[in-house]
């Protein structure tokens, strides 16, 4: 009985604490698309509109209300999920979305799956092996990653890999062959084209994901591999280490059994914010290999003004950081017992 309350005050903490963040999310967003400097009507009439048609658009988007009217209705259209119409395309904003956001998430899912599975490996051989020849490698080539600028090396990648030595695909997520040759079942270009059985789409998909995913896996794994570097460095120089030593176990045991182990938390929130940080800031990459992503077509409305768009594309991003950080909360009480 006294677990099963503890349960649900946990639960009802969480609750809160996801609404209250939640509603200031929704407050950051109705501000920003205040603030900036653009004027949401003028980008609707255009600049030669008369005065007449701009104070109707200007009454008809509600801009005439007090603040907190508009606030109001602000907070009605998302939870109705209406969230008008994009300038730039005509389209639901909505509709839009979840045309682009597939191929971002494609994208960011395979770069977090190479960055943590190089990343986690390489900081644990720098923290074994510290101040010897392995680690200064492992943090030259984290330093170099973290620092080199992102489209600098997508251009330079494709000259090489692409024009060059024809290894992989170019810009773009398929051949222009290709092209609506898969129906758009769940927007995501590898599951429709294997769901279709049109393998020469997944393989060229597949040949035109590698490259932007490994350039944006190796920025990722730059960061994750400093980050467990130094958490590896902690366990190790526990007494616990010492004492796992001394009655025997093997190096590898030590290494990998117990002081990796502890770690694993940790990891948890590193490897969920640096996904994160790839679905939103993946800008650069998806403008130097013309993906059609969610990071270019927030850039694009953002260009001329698109304020519906680009406060759709805004909440959208804190919902995702809300539901990285709820999830790596759930997998901490899966790898540590003691936060149960």
């Amino acid at each position: 009985m006294i677990e099963r309350k503890r349960y649900a005050s946990a639960f009802g903490n969480q609750a809160i604490s996801i609404l209250i963040t939640l509603f200031g999310l929704l407050v950051l967003t109705f501000v920003i698309g205040r603030v900036m400097p653009v004027d949401p009507v003028r980008a609707i009439v255009g600049e030669d509109a008369t005065r007449e048609v701009y104070e109707n658009v200007y009454r008809q988007l509600g801009l005439d209300r007090p603040i907190w009217q508009q606030f109001f209705f602000y907070l009605r259209d998302v939870v109705t999920l209406n969230f008008g119409n994009s300038i730039r395309t005509g389209q639901p904003v909505l509709n839009d979305i979840g045309r682009v956001l597939p191929a971002t998430i494609e994208l960011a899912t395979f770069a977090i799956i190479i960055g943590a599975g190089l990343g986690a490996p390489m900081g644990v051989v720098a923290a074994v092996n510290k101040d010897r020849w392995p680690d200064h490698l492992v943090r030259i080539l984290s330093l170099m990653g973290h620092s080199m600028p992102i489209f600098w090396t997508g251009m330079i990648a494709l000259l090489v890999f692409y024009a060059g030595l024809g290894w992989v695909g170019g810009s773009g997520r398929m051949s222009q062959f290709y092209i609506g040759m898969v129906p758009e079942r769940t927007n995501f270009l590898l599951i429709d084209s294997a769901l279709a059985g049109q393998w020469d789409v997944f393989r060229s998909a597949l040949n035109h994901i590698i490259l932007p995913a490994s350039l944006l896996g190796y920025s990722s794994a730059a960061y994750i591999t400093r980050m467990t570097r130094s958490f590896m460095l902690d366990q190790l120089n526990q007494e616990y280490i010492t004492t796992a030593r001394v009655k025997g176990l093997s190096r590898r045991q030590t290494i990998w059994r117990h002081a990796f182990s502890n770690i694993r938390v940790q990891l948890v929130t590193i490897v969920a914010l640096a996904y994160g940080s790839l679905l939103e800031g993946a800008v650069l990459i998806e403008t130097v290999f013309a993906w059609p992503g969610f990071g270019q077509y927030l850039t694009a409305n953002l260009l001329i003004g698109d304020m519906n768009a680009v406060m759709t594309c805004v909440l959208i991003v804190g919902l995702i950081f809300i539901s990285l950080n709820l999830l790596s909360d759930i997998l901490y009480r899966v790898f540590d017992p003691r936060t149960r």
